[in-house]
């Protein structure tokens, strides 16, 4: 059976610990691979190697590192369908999903190929007499990142892209659900000409999150996951002296005012809802109707659209969407299902016990919609990760307004509406870090900024970006003041003499 290594010096590593993780296909539901499962030993193998290479990269000017991003852009461009095929046969995803996950993350190494630009310091001519004052972007040395498996090639590239054309040396930790294509980039960054320990991928579980957040060489660590953990990484790295961003949970609403186009809105939500299976911490699981008719009538709508939706193995090209990525993941999806009904929420379309013919072990679940949710019940509370939409009833703008800026989560937030205004003080109002106008998936482009608000995000400092060259750089302020003469004494601006 294949075994997937870990990505040290420019060379694939085994694992020294004699522990692995078992890879699935989500579409079979059998394992594929196994991953090795690092310890400190593979871990202070990477930081040794980064250390001998982070110097030197540091030292190579910005144009000559965006020149690196450039070619590895083209060789992940070139490999695109190879990469896709390769993340949908370990997440589940289908194929041009997946291709959104990659393009998305490329999306950000063509900004670090701007990093010339973006790593410019300020200047002051004549701050004082006779002094000027500049500043200057530095490496901050080794970074490393902690990803999930929702989006196993998109949250890497937004986190190595900006780390490594700002100079540093990166580490990667990848979900060991599915770690194939993490290695692969690094691979793909090592033939664009970075050098051996500029990009490392080490595989583990938290045995592997606790050394990298311990490690006194590892100066940065970004992470995204669920809340509880992403409060966890934050602490436990500020606590080591290290600078950390950490992009926990969401639950994001979609408000639906009474002027809005309907047809357009369901068309939205059955993608944000429900495609990669609901794996996406910027999905759409709960929309907000405003007032009961335009409940009822958005009710009528969703309701054969959900059930047209197709679901598919990861390679149908017909699918709306995949398997979910494990069978501990689809146990929790429909445990939260039944929670749903359990709390009194009304069950309009259940997805539990969908079999898809032929793959009937795979971890299908069909799409579902809840009804008359209310912000008491736990399943509105919480995360559901999966393939279910919570209609939550709001009688007025003013409440469609507090239920997200209530919630404890507060990463996305779309207010579907043809009225300026409503938009304009919706936007300015509810206390969220990304809102959609008319826009379901409001995921900034790569040179704005990514992050939310409340148990969403840990730290002060967003993803890619300008926020990005912050996160990954320090400041270094220089005051000079050349005085007038030459070491001698004498005038420097008298022509010398011989006599």
């Amino acid at each position: 059976m294949r075994i997937i290594d870990h990505f040290i010096a420019g060379a694939g590593t085994s694992s020294s610990a004699g522990r692995t993780g078992e890879v699935f296909d989500p579409n079979s539901g059998q394992v594929q691979a196994h991953v090795n499962l690092g310890s400190t030993v593979e871990l202070e193998a990477a930081v040794a190697a980064a250390r001998a290479a982070q110097p030197g990269w540091a030292a190579t000017n910005p144009q000559r590192r965006a020149r690196v991003m450039f070619r590895f852009k083209e060789l992940v461009e070139a490999d695109m369908d190879a990469l896709a095929h390769m993340l949908s046969s370990e997440h589940g995803k289908v194929i041009a999903d997946a291709k959104g996950d990659i393009q998305r993350g490329l999306e950000v190494v063509e900004f670090a190929c701007g990093i010339p630009h973006a790593l410019k310091g300020e200047y002051t001519q004549g701050a004082g007499p006779g002094i000027d004052v500049y500043s200057m972007r530095t490496p901050l040395g080794i970074g490393a990142g902690i990803t999930p498996f929702n989006f196993p090639a998109m949250i890497p590239m937004w986190m190595f892209g900006v780390a490594i054309a700002c100079g540093n040396a990166f580490i990667l930790k990848p979900s060991e659900r599915d770690p194939s294509v993490p290695v692969r980039l690094a691979e793909l960054m090592r033939e664009a000409g970075a050098p051996e320990g500029i990009l490392q991928v080490v595989h583990g579980d938290k045995e592997m999150v606790d050394a990298i957040l311990d490690h006194p060489a590892i100066a940065a660590v970004s992470f995204v996951g669920s809340s509880d953990i992403a409060h966890y990484v934050y602490r436990r790295g500020v606590e080591a002296g290290k600078r950390v961003q950490a992009m926990g949970g969401a639950k994001n609403h979609g408000i639906v005012m009474p002027d809005a186009d309907l047809d357009q809105v369901v068309n939205d939500l059955s993608g944000a809802a429900f495609g990669s299976a609901g794996e996406r911490c910027m999905a759409l699981p709960v929309v907000v109707p405003v007032g009961d008719k335009t409940a009822d009538a958005l009710r009528e709508k969703l309701i054969p659209a959900i059930e047209a939706l197709r679901v598919g193995v990861s390679t149908d090209a017909e699918a709306h969407y995949g398997p979910v990525v494990n069978a501990a993941h689809k146990q929790r999806v429909e445990n939260w299902i039944q929670t749903g009904m359990d709390e009194g929420a009304e069950l309009v379309v259940d997805g539990r016990g969908f079999k898809l013919q032929g793959h009937e072990e795979g971890f299908f679940i069909g799409p579902t919609l809840f009804d008359r949710v209310t912000t008491k019940m736990e399943s509105y509370k919480e995360e559901i990760f999966g393939p279910v939409l919570q209609i939550v009833r709001a009688p007025d703008f003013e409440t469609a307004v507090r239920l997200p800026s209530e919630h404890q989560y507060g990463n996305g937030v779309a207010i579907f509406t043809r009225n300026g205004h409503a938009a304009r003080e919706f936007a300015a109002r509810v206390e969220v870090g990304m809102v959609g106008i008319n826009v379901p998936i409001p995921v900034p482009v790569a040179y704005h900024s990514f992050g939310g608000w409340k148990r969403s995000a840990f730290g002060d400092v967003n993803q890619h970006g300008m926020e990005g060259v912050r996160f990954w750089t320090k400041v270094k302020t220089i005051t000079q003041r050349w005085p007038d003469g030459s070491p001698d004494g004498s005038n420097a601006f008298v022509i010398p003499t011989m006599g």
